[in-house]
């Protein structure tokens, strides 16, 4: 017999070799019906694999995260199937989940795919669906699938069999198609009901832009149509909201192709709402005792190579920068803590000093492909409201804890009030991607779960999503549309202060070791910006709009008394502008409502008599009637 422990801490005993499916049977009939997999031990598993020793157990149905992974996993799956059936001969690369859905990387040969054979292979794919077939794992040697995709001219595969080892092998079949996975899967197809392909892209195999181009196909399956027909109403939304079209439709920010793919360019508006999320953290950073620094866009290659991000990120960064000087390598920044480490260490420092805590906007650069890139939210040039505390260990917890009290503060301020805080750990299995003993790993890992538990976040653990130096406290936000963003992070470091020799004098008169806290509530200014606009839909809060409000002269005759109603609000600390084209008021009402203006202001006759306007707010609540210049203005300040 074996033990099997459960969330709430219960124990039951179960013979050797059950399944993760046997044992939501016996709790319940329901519970076996709408379970999806299992993680065992930590490990996200089939259902029907079996349990052989004591193991920790929880089930993931539909509403968890590991539940619609798998699913749409295993949906990947079903539609390779369709597309082997309907287009023999064709090729797999990959098809993994993603946070909507999931895609799988195919090579058609000869035939191009296009939306006109969305509808033939979604047909295709409900219609093995209700064969119902199982999901079957199977354990292969490295021979026999070599000599299976061998067969199947599939070099795709066999490409991928290079890099596994032998005993370490397994397939997946349902109905007439096997596939090279590691898993998990959903028990049978049944469960899936409903199905749309969402759009198709070019994908370089393995991300390499001198291999083949293959046709990645984006897809999302649920288990019932009613829940596929909302998911489509949301995307329909989602392109409403989408941050790339409101930020030229509200000027704020603009790619070009002459600068470069990834870097944005800030226009006017944008460039004074960024400035404004700046100086909003800036001061309540000053409030809290940070000193604020500025380091260049570059280092010295040597500096990276201290810090180990040469090593680790050096062959997916921009290429480095030669100098005339022999052997003079410089790098574009793609960390800003290295510098910090030098500005700690550019004196001797006592324990007194510490907590030393140093912020910057800094701008980093990482090479992300071409494909990768979206928008703001993916981008090669970032600015990050980076800072870095370092501190003693008796110190950690309380200044862990006040960043995270400044983080929750930011998010509350934008609007962001749903979150959950992921704590993000080095991979058990694969050490070897992290720096530092482990030692410091488990302190620092330790120090996050227990500042997270004190203040009761809502947290989820991800393993092997650590930063290479140390444990993160990451922020996964959800928007307006139910979305999850990952924006903030938290992370404590042990081994940076050692690779980079930091001390300070302790009162015992002897040199000891920092610990580092690296933090940026907002993430990064781009992608923070990005995510805010699709949030709001452009309609930011009243303190961080563009501008505030819009002066909508009736006729030329009202042109001078808008310009001084404009001068009077400026001189209340107001942002706005005088709409004086030569259009209708009609037309100037509904093109300033499209710019997402929070107060629209008529003058007409009767305005310039009276010395008031005529206020039309944004949104529902529409004409507020006459009032004014010094009423609005204090009406303003009351709702900053």
């Amino acid at each position: 017999m074996i033990n099997i422990t459960f969330p709430d801490g219960n124990i039951r005993q179960y013979a050797a070799g059950v399944t993760a499916f046997d044992v939501a049977k016996s709790i319940s009939e329901g519970l076996a019906r709408v379970v999806l997999a299992a993680s065992v031990n930590g490990e996200v598993r089939d259902l029907s694999r079996s349990i052989d020793a004591d193991a920790s157990i929880v089930f993931h149905k539909w509403d968890d995260k590991e539940g619609k992974q798998t699913y749409w996993h295993s949906s990947a799956h079903l539609l390779a199937e369709a597309l082997e059936a309907l287009y023999p001969g064709t090729k797999f690369g990959i098809g993994p989940a993603i946070d909507n859905g999931f895609y799988y990387d195919v090579d058609t040969g000869d035939r191009t795919l296009t939306p006109a054979d969305f509808a033939k292979i979604e047909q295709k794919v409900l219609e093995l669906a209700r064969t119902k077939s199982e999901y079957k794992r199977t354990d292969v040697s490295k021979a026999d699938a070599i000599q299976y995709f061998t067969e199947k001219k599939d070099e795709y595969k066999l490409e991928l069999l290079e890099g596994l080892e032998d005993g370490t092998i397994t397939f997946y079949q349902q109905g007439n198609f096997t596939d090279l996975c590691r898993g998990p899967h959903i028990p049978s197809t049944e469960n899936i009901k409903a199905v749309k392909i969402l759009n198709l892209a070019g994908a370089y195999w393995r991300g390499d832009i001198t291999r083949k181009q293959l046709t990645r196909i984006y897809a999302i399956t649920f288990p019932k149509q009613k829940e596929l027909e909302e998911y489509l109403v949301l995307l329909e939304e989602a392109k409403k909201r989408d941050h790339r079209k409101l930020g030229a439709e509200l000027e704020l920010f603009m790619f070009s192709e002459k600068v470069g793919q990834g870097l944005p360019l800030w226009l006017p508006k944008g460039t004074a709402l960024r400035q404004r999320l700046e100086d909003f953290l800036k001061k309540e950073q000053i409030k809290r005792g940070y000193q604020p620094v500025i380091t260049p866009h570059i280092g010295s290659k040597n500096l990276y190579v201290t810090s180990g991000h040469w090593e680790k990120y050096g062959a997916d960064s921009f290429q480095p920068i030669l100098t005339p000087q022999k052997d003079e390598v410089f790098l574009l920044k793609p960390m800003n803590c290295p510098h910090h480490c030098e500005i700690y260490g550019y004196k001797p420092r006592s324990y007194r000093e510490l907590p030393v805590r140093i912020a910057e906007f800094g701008t980093v650069y990482r090479y992300e492909m071409s494909g990768e890139l979206h928008g703001l939210t993916r981008v090669r040039g970032f600015t990050q409201d980076d800072a870095h505390i370092f501190c003693t260990e008796d110190q950690l917890k309380d200044e862990f804890l006040g960043v995270l009290d400044l983080t929750r503060f930011v998010l509350a301020k934008l609007g962001f009030d749903k979150f959950t805080a992921q704590i993000s750990l080095r991979d058990p299995d694969n050490k070897t991607k992290y720096v530092g003993t482990d030692e410091n790993w488990r302190k620092a890992e330790q120090a996050i779960i227990d500042a997270a538990a004190e203040v009761g976040l809502q947290t989820v653990t991800a393993f092997g999503e650590a930063a290479f130096y140390g444990p993160k406290l990451d922020f996964m936000v959800k928007d307006a549309l139910g979305r999850s963003w990952q924006l903030g992070t938290i992370q404590v470091d042990y081994n940076l202060p050692e690779r980079f020799d930091l001390t300070y004098v302790g009162a015992d008169n002897q040199p000891h070791r920092p610990v580092m806290i690296h933090r940026a509530p907002f993430g990064s200014m781009e992608r923070f910006t990005g995510v805010l606009i699709e949030h709001c839909a452009g309609k930011f809060p009243l303190w961080l709009s563009p501008e505030q409000f819009a002066i909508l002269p009736v006729s030329d005759k009202f042109v001078e008394y808008s310009y001084q109603v404009k001068q009077a609000l400026e001189a209340e600390d107001l942002r706005g502008f005088v709409d004086d084209r030569n259009e209708t008021i009609g037309r100037k009402i509904r093109d300033n409502e499209l710019k997402r203006i929070p107060f629209l202001l008529i003058v007409g006759e009767k305005e310039v008599e009276g010395g008031t306007v005529s206020v039309r707010k944004q949104g529902g609540d529409g004409d507020q009637g006459a009032v004014s210049v010094s009423a609005f203005a204090n009406m303003v300040k009351e709702l900053l």
